[in-house]
């Protein structure tokens, strides 16, 4: 027993280191070459929000393979000898919340901040505003947790009476209790008047938690139920919307000509906000103009993406179009393979979740049938399916992204990823992941039972005070249902139109 324990947290630490080495490698190579060797505080904020996010997923299955550590044991206090799940859980999504409203928040302004300032000033301005933050956020969290910070459990009172032991014991369904005469136990026929509501105080880092994945839930539905459809359907029709041959040099220099000539007016709206900035007219109209040409670049690069892949250059064109020809039909297999995943979640949120009682196990029987099959076989396919999830999170927000004028889009693109580009997604991952992992705790809590996650979050979260309803009456998976069910139809109704070089520019002078 102690070997496994030890063995647990071997495993754990090496995760963490690759986790972190992967970190950084995310972000030497998504990074934009004007942040090289510069941003150093941004960049930390970066690294350690993007471990502490693929932390939190990795941590549900850790959570079960703790779990089964001392499922065996014959001694009390084995478990003890564990990790203290609990404890870990409340401190990552401490952190968590803490980079998502606070640090992030203030890498961004400060990274954003007017060059032309000094440092001191820089960061005076960035700290007025998360400062003001913080004492909003404080106040509201402390009130609420003052009025409203308790959890209420349903309990009933259950007593029966004394009776002496019998001869032989024989138990079935028609006679659950001890005794010849009474077919049934007092206790076992107590009537729904002996239900109480029992209520007492949640921690503060536990409602800190909970209001987090409330906000979090909110993203995560739209977000998720958009891109569980999106992220594979997004891959299958761009391999039906792939070139099919390559243009001619005429087409392609008509084209080419039309995209310069936008890309100089472009720049040149781009000067003159610049201008505009320097001499001190940052007002409404100002910060619009900008988000106008920032979606305009954002068209002008995938135009230009597209083109050159029409009409590859070079010495080595055939080979490039060869790898073209091939990327697309990679990602019509990933496509596939994740349309069976995406179609699983959702009958598997059906099934399991929205269905009362549940028709069956589904998912929690494969993983316990592949844990059979080998330990950690049905760990590795609870944590695929947890990471998928996150995945189309961040799908469902690039789509949604650049569409919905409320939100200010952070593309991520090999190379040219600003760092108040990483920062946003970075915040938006984090404050995914714990709605991710709550979900995966509800969906799963047949393979997950017993777990400190499923403590939290599927007892303690669903029994709040003011927010229980949301999750008995299966608000988020609902919504998650009914958005995927639509983003599928709008893929089959505009998903197969092939998509052209548009050289459109619409900014508004």
């Amino acid at each position: 027993m102690g070997d496994f324990n030890l063995a647990l947290l071997i495993v754990a630490i090496v995760v963490c280191v690759i986790v972190f080495i992967s970190s950084i490698y995310l972000l030497v190579n998504y990074q934009h070459p004007d942040d090289a060797n510069q941003a150093y505080f941004p960049k930390f904020v970066v690294v350690f929000g993007l471990s502490i996010a693929m932390i939190s997923i990795l941590m549900l299955p850790a959570d079960v393979a703790n779990r089964h550590a001392c499922r065996h044991s014959i001694y009390n206090g084995a478990c003890n000898l564990t990790l203290p799940m609990k404890d870990l859980w409340l401190a990552v999504y401490i952190i968590d919340a803490v980079l998502v409203f606070f640090i992030i928040p203030f890498a961004m302004f400060f990274y954003e901040g007017d060059q032309d300032k000094s440092l001191g000033k820089r960061i005076k301005s960035a700290l007025i505003w998360v400062v003001t933050t913080a004492v909003v956020c404080a106040l509201v969290l402390g009130i609420l947790y003052g009025v409203i910070g308790k959890v209420d459990f349903s309990v009933r009172h259950l007593s029966s009476a004394t009776t002496t032991f019998p001869t032989s014991w024989q138990f079935s369904n028609n006679q659950p209790c001890i005794g010849n005469t009474a077919r049934q136990c007092s206790a076992y026929t107590a009537n729904a008047a002996s239900e109480k509501t029992w209520t007492m105080r949640t921690t503060f880092p536990e409602y800190v938690v909970a209001l987090a994945t409330i906000v979090g839930s909110v993203l995560f539905t739209i977000f998720g139920g958009v891109g569980i459809a999106c992220l594979p359907l997004g891959l299958i029709t761009a391999f039906i919307r792939r070139p099919k041959a390559v243009i001619t040099r005429s087409q392609y220099i008509k084209e080419a000509t039309e995209l310069g000539k936008k890309a100089r007016e472009l720049k040149k709206a781009a000067d003159a906000l610049h201008q505009e900035e320097r001499s001190g007219a940052k007002g409404r109209k100002w910060r619009k103009n900008v988000k106008a040409v920032e979606k305009e670049l954002l068209q002008l690069e995938e135009d230009v993406n597209l083109l050159e892949e029409m009409y590859p250059q070079g010495e080595k064109a055939e080979t490039a179009w060869a790898f073209t020809v091939l990327g697309y039909l990679a990602k019509f297999i990933l496509g596939i393979l994740g349309l069976i995943v995406s179609v699983a979640w959702i009958a598997h949120i059906i099934i399991y979740l929205l269905v009362d009682p549940p028709l069956s196990p589904f998912l929690n029987e494969v993983f316990i049938k592949l844990d059979d099959v080998w330990g950690l076989l049905g760990t590795a396919a609870f944590a695929f399916f947890c990471f998928y999830l996150l995945l189309a999170v961040i799908a469902g927000a690039m789509m949604l992204g650049l569409k919905l004028v409320f939100i200010t889009i952070h593309p991520m693109k090999w190379g040219a990823t600003l760092m108040n580009s990483f920062l946003f997604n970075v915040g938006l991952i984090l404050l995914c992941s714990i709605s991710v992992i709550q979900f995966c705790a509800t969906a799963f809590g047949y393979y997950a039972q017993a777990t400190a996650a499923q403590e939290i979050f599927g007892h303690t979260l669903q029994s709040l005070r003011g927010i229980k309803y949301l999750y008995k009456y299966n608000v988020f998976q609902i919504g998650f249902v009914a958005l995927a069910g639509l983003t599928f139809l709008y893929y089959i109704a505009f998903g197969w139109r092939r998509k052209k070089p548009s050289g459109r520019f619409q900014l508004s002078t």
